[in-house]
């Protein structure tokens, strides 16, 4: 039986290890227009421990309703602090590929909770790590082309840190790259990083693709990004995340 159909499995199964949690938000900012583009839902733990504490919890024994789970919590929170009423803005959430068994199906609850908090879906963005080691690229490659049929944006996070890169990108194409913090850091010093960076917007750009920058916390870094033309900034500089708030960026 393949990792997908087990996953339908999975889901009908009792969760006797799940765990609570919560959710930080992090503002994604356009700093040439000084207004915020997404909010991102971190996961956290319910006095705020990091993620790593949480996502040391997650196995394949419920992978899927942590997955699941983190949609609906993110979506009624940032309802419940009131994103819908912030204009145009998308409030950004990491998904796991390698739970999702069947993307139309595995969206069901994201729908409907979607319609009960009234979030529109089409301020929805889905982040998927290039961290997390893809084992079937085609798989991913259905996960997006059904999100974006749905109205959903789709992004790949941590670009430049992950184990596939470019490969991952020539299979398919998300409508948002984020570039990792490990490339954005230092770069108005770093010569070889700008380079890098430049050459990834340059891709970005005639593969029709927006560009968000991490890991900003220097005006230095935020001013070198903005003459790379990457405005979409996301960083200490800005604001930290707040424990289920939507902080005020500082521009």
């Amino acid at each position: 039986m393949s990792d997908f159909s087990s996953g339908c499995m999975a889901c009908q199964l009792p969760h006797e290890q799940a765990f609570d949690f919560t959710m930080a938000f992090q503002p994604i900012v356009d700093v040439s227009r000084q207004s915020i583009f997404a909010f991102e839902a971190l996961v956290r733990g319910l006095e705020g421990q990091p993620a790593g504490s949480i996502l040391a919890q997650v196995g394949p024994h419920n992978r899927y309703w942590f997955d699941q789970t983190c949609r609906t919590k993110a979506i009624q929170l940032a309802s419940g602090l009131g994103l819908p009423g912030y204009t145009n803005t998308l409030l950004s959430i990491n998904f796991l590929p390698n739970a999702v068994y069947q993307p139309k199906a595995c969206i069901r609850a994201t729908l409907e909770a979607a319609h009960s908090c009234q979030f529109p879906t089409n301020r929805i963005m889905f982040e998927v790590t290039e961290g997390e080691k893809i084992e079937h690229p085609e798989h991913l490659s259905s996960i997006f082309t059904e999100y974006m049929r749905q109205g959903f944006t789709t992004a790949m996070d941590d670009f430049g840190a992950g184990y596939s890169g470019l490969n991952l990108l020539a299979t398919f194409q998300p409508q948002v790259l984020k570039i990792d913090m490990e490339l954005t850091r230092s770069i108005d010093s770093h010569k070889t990083r700008r380079i890098i960076v430049e050459g990834i917007v340059l891709v970005a750009e005639r593969l029709g693709i927006q560009v968000i920058a991490e890991g900003i916390e220097t005006p230095g870094e935020r001013d070198c990004l903005i003459d790379l033309g990457i405005p979409l900034q996301q960083g200490f500089l800005f604001a930290r995340p707040g424990l289920q708030q939507l902080p005020d960026p500082r521009f």
